[in-house]
């Protein structure tokens, strides 16, 4: 499946891409228009990053915490440290690996969330930034010659952007 996304100024603009994309015969199920008194963001389906940033987060803290938690014992054990003195032979390996878990949770929440939210996102952030700002998106969805057609009727209006997207599992 192909993807034409055009960041129209104004709803005025937006509204008349989308005649034209009408009136040129365009099947309009495959048409779609976003922003203030239309389809959302979320409702379309753009990604919202900071919850793939919280998913990314979550997955990696499965794995992250029981290793620190490990590790933190293990190396504590290794080592011989005795810092808490009043933890006993059996309380220091313990509260290292609680030491250890509580790292593995920080470090999925810096590593996993970070990294999620800058790259998780693609493209959906600016696009939610643009909508946000008051500016329109229209979405052709459909196969090549759809989208390569839309891309020709969009131009005349001007776009801010006009984006094209090939769908990774159509390949």
């Amino acid at each position: 499946m192909n993807y034409l996304v055009a960041v129209l100024q104004d709803r005025i603009q937006a509204e008349e891409a989308y005649l034209a994309l009408e009136k040129q015969g365009l099947p309009i199920k495959q048409v779609s228009i976003l922003g203030k008194g239309y389809k959302s963001a979320d409702e379309f389906g753009l990604i919202d990053p900071n919850e793939q940033a919280g998913k990314q987060a979550k997955l990696m803290s499965y794995w992250l915490v029981p290793f620190g938690f490990f590790a933190g014992a293990t190396f504590n054990l290794i080592t011989g440290l005795n810092t808490f003195p009043w933890a006993g032979e059996i309380g220091n390996p313990i509260i290292g690996g609680i030491l250890g878990a509580a790292s593995g949770a920080l470090g999925s929440f810096l590593v996993g969330g970070g990294v999620g939210l800058v790259f998780g996102g693609g493209d959906a952030l600016p696009y939610r930034n643009r909508l946000n700002a008051g500016k329109y998106l229209i979405v052709v969805q459909g196969p090549e010659s759809l989208t390569q057609e839309a891309t020709r009727i969009l131009r005349q209006f001007e776009p801010e952007n006009l984006q094209g997207y090939v769908e990774p599992d159509s390949l």
